[in-house]
């Protein structure tokens, strides 16, 4: 500190110490805020991963949900249909008589 100076001695002790105390809080407060952008980015990094497991989740219920439309397609009904059809009708009556008929006739 310079001798002759027009302001008080203590007035620049108190500065003094309070810019070294500032300098040696420096390097805490940049820990802390690293620490601190860390913590968000790891935050964010998490919300990312639960997000796309969710998208998958859509992902897949949707495939499976067009893999059960393919299997119950449209051919695969028809003949469903068609076969309620046949099982409504006459038709199976008239093949077991005819099926009685010719066996009645073998023997």
């Amino acid at each position: 500190m310079a001798i002759p100076t027009p302001v008080n001695g203590q007035i620049t002790d108190a500065v003094t110490q309070a810019n070294v105390k500032v300098l040696g809080d420096a390097p805490a407060m940049a820990m802390g805020s690293i620490f601190q952008s860390l913590a968000h980015s790891t935050g964010i990094l998490y919300e990312n991963a639960v997000s796309a497991q969710q998208q998958l989740g859509i992902s897949s219920q949707a495939a499976t949900n067009q893999g059960v439309i393919q299997i119950y397609s449209i051919d695969t009904m028809a003949d469903a249909v068609a076969t309620s059809k046949i099982a409504q009708s006459d038709v199976p009556d008239n093949m077991l008589s005819l099926l009685t008929t010719l066996q009645a006739v073998k023997s």
